[in-house]
Parts: structure tokens; sequence; C-alpha cells
């Protein structure tokens, strides 16, 4: 049995009650990361800086790998997936809530609807590495946005990018130490408005190169031949899955004080507001913008040609600085998981939780965990190999495939009702989605592999 809350009752004295009941009943990782204490409101800010990333800055390449119908139609198919899907899973903890069991985390959610060993070897892991992975993610980007201004703001090119991967790892060390999910709901609204400037300063950007003078050669069609536009498109769907990939739905609910009933649903609607608004503006300009030539990675790359700024400077810099610090908003959030579990091992509940036994094991392994992601991140500037298989293996199953089997699990629809058979039949697409991407993910590595070094300054 995974962690449980006591039953909620609609009101307010069940809920004063059962958070009364709370130290009692939870471990530290659950008692001290995992408060539940936020509104629908604090859920919102938390869900949009989870799904709502720089990662969205890609999706102009992944329209270019598949072309203008079908980028746009899958971009369009995957965000109501998702929120369907999210929805499933908030009517899933709502219920059990209902029962007596509030699951805290994922892999509780596992344990107790699927069993043990989903809960410990398959969703456990997953979600570690899915979570930690977008945190190294970050921060290389954080440092690639540094190195940017770096770059924008001087004529010297004396520094690597190694180096400002750990400049933006040490501004991660700081922020690692904020004490539970919860008190990263201001953060996570300032997070909200930044998303909202840089796509908004991206979108821009694009309009403003692609009816400028200095316009790439607007070239719509798909490169390669077709065993490339296969693996291409599957990329492409990968890239998007990924950018709309949480992992953490189940952390994100357990931060709402009792009742939670709804509280989730109003959340998503403000987290995918600003989800249809940042990402179908930067991907349909950035393509528009530069067709099939973009860049590897950031539709920002396109920016700059030849060291030469198509944007004058200063929105270039805002831009990145927006990024920046939005990056470091997202790393946190994806933080906690791991936070959580250390927490649970090494802190104990029963006593205070700044009492010097506590706050010592701490700070000492989440600035452990940072400090090895940073280092990774230095190590391996080519993550975004390595971070698509684990969206292939990780987000895919967590977020597209999980739900729909929790739903059916947990409330048996007949096979008569359309739920069942539509439940079913994205598990299954999704599912085989997960494997050839993996393979698609693994043959872009093995190709680019000649391009490896450790500590590249690219």
């Amino acid at each position: 049995m995974g962690t449980i809350l006591p039953n909620s009752m609609n009101t307010s004295a069940a809920a004063k009650d059962e958070e009364a009941n709370l130290p009692k009943q939870l471990d530290a990782g659950a008692l001290f990361v995992l408060k539940s204490r936020g509104s629908w409101l604090h859920c919102g800010y938390h869900l949009t800086t989870s799904i709502v990333a720089p990662a969205l800055l890609s999706l102009p390449l992944a329209l270019s790998l598949m072309g203008w119908f079908p980028g746009v139609l899958c971009l369009t198919l995957l965000a109501l997936v998702t929120f369907y899907s999210y929805n499933l899973l908030s009517l899933v903890l709502e219920h059990h809530a209902q029962l007596g069991q509030r699951h805290l985390r994922f892999r509780d959610m596992a344990t107790d609807i699927l069993g043990p060993g989903w809960g410990r070897y398959f969703v456990g892991p997953i979600q570690f590495g899915v979570c930690y992975g977008a945190v190294i993610a970050c921060i290389l980007l954080g440092g690639q946005s540094l190195k940017s201004i770096y770059l924008l703001s001087t004529s010297s090119r004396t520094m690597q990018l190694y180096q400002f991967v750990v400049i933006f790892g040490i501004l991660m060390l700081i922020l690692g130490q904020i004490p539970s999910f919860h008190n990263l709901r201001h953060i996570n609204l300032v997070s909200l408005i930044l998303s909202l400037a840089y796509s908004a300063c991206a979108t821009a950007g694009s309009i403003y190169i692609g009816n400028s003078k200095n316009a790439p050669a607007k070239d719509y069609s798909i490169k390669g031949g077709a065993q490339n536009r296969v693996f291409g498109s599957f990329n492409a769907i990968l890239i998007m899955a990924t950018t709309y990939g949480n992992g953490i739905i189940p952390e994100i609910q357990a931060t709402i004080a009792p009742p939670v009933k709804g509280k989730m649903l109003k959340g998503l609607y403000v987290c995918y507001t600003v989800v249809v608004s940042t990402f179908f503006s930067v991907a349909i300009s950035g393509y528009w913008a530069f067709g099939n030539n973009q860049a590897p990675g950031i539709v920002l790359q396109n920016f700059i040609v030849n060291d030469e700024p198509l944007l004058p400077t200063w929105v270039l810099l805002m831009t990145n600085a927006f990024t920046i610090l939005q990056v470091a908003a997202v790393s946190v959030v994806y933080l906690q998981p791991t936070n959580e579990a250390f927490e649970k091992k090494f802190v104990d509940a029963k006593i205070e939780q700044f009492a010097i036994r506590n706050v010592v094991p701490r700070l000492f392994f989440r600035s452990l965990s940072v400090v090895v992601a940073t280092t990774v991140a230095a190590m391996f500037p080519f993550f975004g190999d390595l971070n698509a298989i684990l969206g292939a293996f990780g987000f895919i199953p967590l977020d597209f495939v999980l739900p729909m089997v929790f739903y059916n699990v947990t409330f048996k629809p007949s096979k008569q009702t359309l739920i069942f058979w539509g439940n079913t039949l994205i598990v299954v697409i999704f599912t085989l989605l997960a494997v050839v991407g993996t393979i698609s993910s693994i043959r872009q590595m093995i190709l680019d592999a000649n391009t490896y070094s450790l500590f590249a300054n690219v």
C-alpha cells in the first residue's frame, strides 16, 4: 500500500482535520516536500511550469520534419490527448482520495492500482530517469543561454560552454534548497509570465526575420529519402510528445489542499490556455520563417547566422534572459521527485523540518544531486539525443499510456462503451510509438556519435 491520506469531506473542518493528521501518517518526503496546502490556481502554476518549458522552442524543428498539415495536426492531437490523459489521471486520484487513499506519488499510485512491482520496478525508475534527465537538459539549456548572452555582449571568445553550465549549476545549487513544492508557487507564477514573454519574443522574432530582406528562402519540402522521412516523422512526434510531457501529475495534485475534487481540472484550464497560446504561435511562426532550414535545436539558434544577429541585439539578450530565468524554475520543479526520494530515506519526519538533524542531510543530498546533474550536462552537451530516448521510454508511458490503464482498471468501464475502446486505442498507439521512437532515437544517437566529445564547446 502506498502513501495515503484520510478520506476528505467537502467541508473546511474536514480539510483542517486531515491536514492536522498529516505528520502522523506521512514519511518525510511526502510531509516536507509535497505539502498539501495549495489552491487550484497554484496547481495551474505548477502544471504550466512543468509543461510550458523552453523545450517548446524546438517545435519548429518538429514541424520541419513532417510538413505543414501533418505537423500542425499532430501538434493539435497531442494537445487534446494530453489534456484528456491528465484529466483522467486526476479523476483516478480524486476517486481514491474519496475512498480514503489519497496517492501523493506516481509510484504509490501504480503500486496500489497495478501491484507492488509496477511502482517499484517500472514507474519509480522511469519517473526518476525522466525527471532527472529533464534537470540535466535544463541545466545544459541554461548554460547555452548564458553563453548566447556572453557572445552577444562581447567580442571575446575565451569562455567555453562548460563554464557557463557550471555558472548555471551554481544558481541551481541555491534554488534547489527551496524546502517544498508548495514554496515554488510564487516562482512558478513568475515562470508562467516568463514563458509567455520568451514565446512572444520568439514568435515576433520569427515574423520579423521572415518578412525582412535577410529572410532565408522558404522551402517547406521534407528533406531526405523515404527512410529518413519515416524516421524523421517519428522523431518529430517524439519531440512534440516530450514537449507536452509532464510525468509528475500525482506529485502536483499532492500539493493541493483537501478537498481536492475538481481543482486539478481548473489548474489544467490555466495550463492549457498558456500551452495553446505558446506552442502553436512558436511552432507555426518559426516554421513559416525558416522552413526546413531549421537549426538542430531551438528556434533561437536561427536568429544568429555566421555570428551575425538577424534581430536587434537587445531583443536577443532579453529573450535569452527570459529563457534562463524560466528554465531555472523548470529545473527546480523537476528536482522535486528527487528531493522527495532523498528526504523520505534520510530525513526524520518525527522531528521538526528545520532541525539540524534534518537540514544537514537535506543540504548534502540536494547539493549532490545538482552537482552530478551539472557535471553530466557539462560533459555531454549533446544530451538532447539521450533525452529523446528518455522521452520515448519515459514521458510516453507516464503521460500517454498509464493514465488510460489506471482509469480502465479503476473504473472498469464496459467494453461496449466508447471510453473503454478509446482508452485502449490510445494505449496501443502510444505503446507502439514508444517502441519505434526509442529505436529512432538510438539510431539518431549512433549517427551523431562521431560528433561527440567530452566538454565540447557547441
